[in-house]
């Protein structure tokens, strides 16, 4: 189909004569004078091949051309103006799609806030959310199928992407309730020795894997891990069972089975880093506004474990 070339000054002024039935009257509303107006109109009806409206002394009309070019003519204008509202929302950054790639175990402490301060503030930007541990959101950021990571232990020799941290926290044992050590308060760490560990295979947090399995090596032992689980709901129901213990960041607590024990763990001075990923070229006014939202106040946008902790439904529902 070919696309007609129709200069938007006569458009615009068509429906404005066509509102008013008056030159002078458009004209004035247009804010020039009529004989411009009356240029635009017979160029506009040239390129019609028909006059689009009747003129007569004191009394202007519109055509059956006319007519029928009228819902047409107001349809472009309308989808003109509201296309260019569009494209400043997402030029400035308050609308569009921004897709964020995030740690299940951060639905526990980042994400809610973080989600409901951004959608506050920008309401007219869809969010789009995918669950990946780490290693697959360094992926899917280097791939462009994500702007964003919220992720576990970013890597130090990374230079295509930013991080910045937005939690530090830090590590607990996990043990089954029935567990010897569960009665004490802390547990230091070389009593863990003799127990088997349920981990997060390393492929997925190549970095927070070392950093466990460095604790248990400054301790004096290797952990002898028996099971691997993707997720860190997964580590605990394993737990809970009697498998084996784990080491967890704190927040991690949060989730609620009977079956675990929480404890502090001695020496304590390991801490998990929670961070935003971003690549550093990216341009995205989007993105730069969720960076400017975690930079405003860190931590108000995380959720504080309690001794109380929240049921297990919380940790696979997004806000």
């Amino acid at each position: 189909m070919e696309r007609p070339e129709l200069p938007l000054p006569q458009l615009h002024a068509f429906v404005v004569l066509a509102e008013e039935l008056h030159f002078g009257h458009a004209a004035a509303r247009l804010g020039i004078a009529q004989p411009p107006l009356s240029q635009q109109i017979r160029r506009l009806e040239d390129k019609v091949g028909h006059e689009l409206f009747t003129r007569a002394p004191g009394h202007v009309a519109l055509t059956p051309a006319g007519r029928e070019l009228l819902p047409a003519a107001r349809r472009a204008l309308t989808d003109l103006a509201d296309g260019l509202a569009a494209a400043r929302a997402v030029g400035s950054g308050r609308a569009g799609r921004l897709r964020i790639g995030f740690a299940a175990s951060l639905a526990l402490t980042v994400l809610p806030g973080l989600l409901r301060t951004f959608r506050d503030r920008f309401p007219g930007v869809h969010l789009d959310i995918h669950e990946m541990t780490t290693a697959p959101q360094l992926a899917a950021l280097h791939d462009r199928t994500i702007d964003i990571g919220l992720l576990r232990e970013p890597p130090t020799d990374e230079t295509e992407l930013g991080f910045r941290t937005v939690l530090s926290e830090p590590f607990v044992a996990v043990l089954p309730s029935t567990h010897p050590l569960a009665a004490q308060r802390t547990v230091r760490l070389a009593q863990l020795a003799d127990s088997p560990f349920v981990l997060l295979p390393r492929k997925v947090g190549p970095t927070l894997y070392d950093q466990i399995v460095g604790l248990c090596t400054a301790a004096g032992f290797a952990p002898r891990i028996i099971q691997h689980a993707v997720e860190w709901g997964t580590v605990c129901a394993l737990v809970e069972t009697g498998l084996g213990v784990s080491l967890a960041p704190e927040s991690i607590r949060r989730i609620r089975l009977k079956g675990v024990a929480f404890r502090r763990i001695d020496p304590g001075t390991a801490r998990s880093r929670v961070a935003v990923a971003w690549r550093r070229n990216d341009r995205s006014p989007l993105v730069a506004r969720l960076l400017a939202t975690v930079g405003q106040d860190p931590a108000a946008l995380v959720v504080r474990p309690s001794h109380g902790p929240v049921s297990r439904s919380h940790y696979t529902r997004l806000p």
